[in-house]
């Protein structure tokens, strides 16, 4: 008599993609090299095996099991079939761009491995997707949110405020992310007296940052009134049942503050950090450091703080000068940038920025014409 499979067995097989034998096993070995080799964060692992995973399942649909000999003698038609297929079901540039991205890494471990090369993903261009500037916060409303007494929840734990005040202290002071601030170990709290800890950040990477005095001090004073006794090799925060602190937990928290200080639905855990980096770059921070603080691996994904330092320059140049709204727009003149900063966010000289006479520059074409010299 045929013994049933184990749901164990079953849930393992139904998580991989299409394909034959020889397939699946080139993924899990893809797999294990995106994870051990390369160092990637889950989080993109993730993304792309299920990016890969629509792919064999759209080349199932219609050509039938996918092989790695498929793949090899894929045209780029097949490629644009698929991007206007999920294209069509709402799909933006940027998921489609991370898709292209997932698709190229296992195909250069397929040519890796000697089967071949797929070279229909060379003919085939990403779609160009307009990069979006970050928003930081005017730096009263960052140094706000991280102050135990504006919490707006007056029936917390006082503990637990304080929680979310040490946590929400590190995601500006020290420009953690928010997987990075809870993947303190306790044995690592950055107390009064520490003035840098070291972090664990996207693929694995470790770098130092520094602790302002304001963060160790909210640090301690979660410590000191957290009912629960924490293991030293495990989480600095925890929850209300003394388990690991969720990432949602954080996110409830800055909503709750964002509705009570009146902030742009922009204000969010991760545009403290834009916070943290845009604040030190317009006093004077050098790029290269800024670099170093935030874990960036390119120094072009730190370089678009600049543009943000540009606009809202720009902008502190319009709201302060006498003339600079006196002059009509020329017909001739089209339409205003996008490239502006929100309202909400205030202009540089609400944020408590300073406007250099370095940099300020001659406004040019892209600025408009009523901003020529009159």
């Amino acid at each position: 008599m045929m013994r049933a499979a184990s749901p164990r067995a079953v849930d393992s097989d139904a998580l991989l993609p299409p394909g034959d034998a020889a397939l699946r096993a080139a993924v899990l070995g893809w797999r294990d090299a995106l994870v051990r080799e390369r160092r990637m964060a889950a989080n993109t692992v993730e993304a792309y095996e299920r990016d890969l995973r629509q792919f064999l399942e759209h080349r199932a649909a219609r050509a039938g099991t996918p092989t790695i000999a498929g793949l090899i003698a894929l045209k780029p038609r097949d490629l644009r079939a698929f991007m206007a297929a999920r294209r069509a079901e709402g799909i933006g540039g940027r998921s489609l761009m991370r898709m292209l991205a997932g698709l190229r890494s296992f195909a250069r471990f397929l040519e890796r491995e000697g089967h071949g090369s797929v070279a229909a993903l060379g003919a085939v261009r990403s779609p160009k997707v307009e990069r979006r500037l970050p928003r930081p916060l005017p730096v009263s409303a960052a140094l706000a949110m991280t102050a135990p007494e504006t919490r707006p929840d007056d029936a917390r734990a006082p503990w637990v405020l304080a929680r979310d005040a040490a946590v929400i202290a590190l995601l500006y002071g020290s420009g953690l992310r928010i997987s990075e601030a809870l993947g303190l170990a306790a044995r690592d709290a950055p107390v009064p007296g520490i003035d840098e800890v070291r972090v664990t950040g996207k693929g694995g990477k470790v770098r130092a940052v520094p602790i302002l005095p304001a963060v160790s001090e909210a640090v301690a004073a979660y410590l000191a009134l957290c009912p629960h006794s924490l293991d030293p090799e495990g989480p600095l925060f925890v929850g209300v049942k003394g388990g690991p602190l969720s990432p949602r937990v954080v996110q409830y928290a800055v909503a709750a503050l964002r509705g009570a200080l009146g902030l742009p639905e922009s204000a969010t855990p991760h545009a403290l950090r834009h916070s943290f980096a845009t604040h030190l770059l317009a006093r004077q921070g050098e790029l290269r450091a800024i670099q170093e603080l935030l874990g960036h691996a390119s120094l072009s994904t730190t370089q678009i703080y600049t543009k943000v330092d540009a606009a809202r320059l720009m902008s502190a140049f319009e709201d302060a000068h006498p003339r600079a709204r006196r002059l009509p727009p020329r017909p001739e003149a089209g339409p205003a940038p996008v490239t502006s900063i929100d309202a909400e966010q205030g202009s540089g000289a609400d944020a408590g920025y300073a406007a250099r006479p370095s940099g300020l520059r001659e406004p040019n074409k892209h600025h408009g014409a009523e901003r020529r010299n009159a």
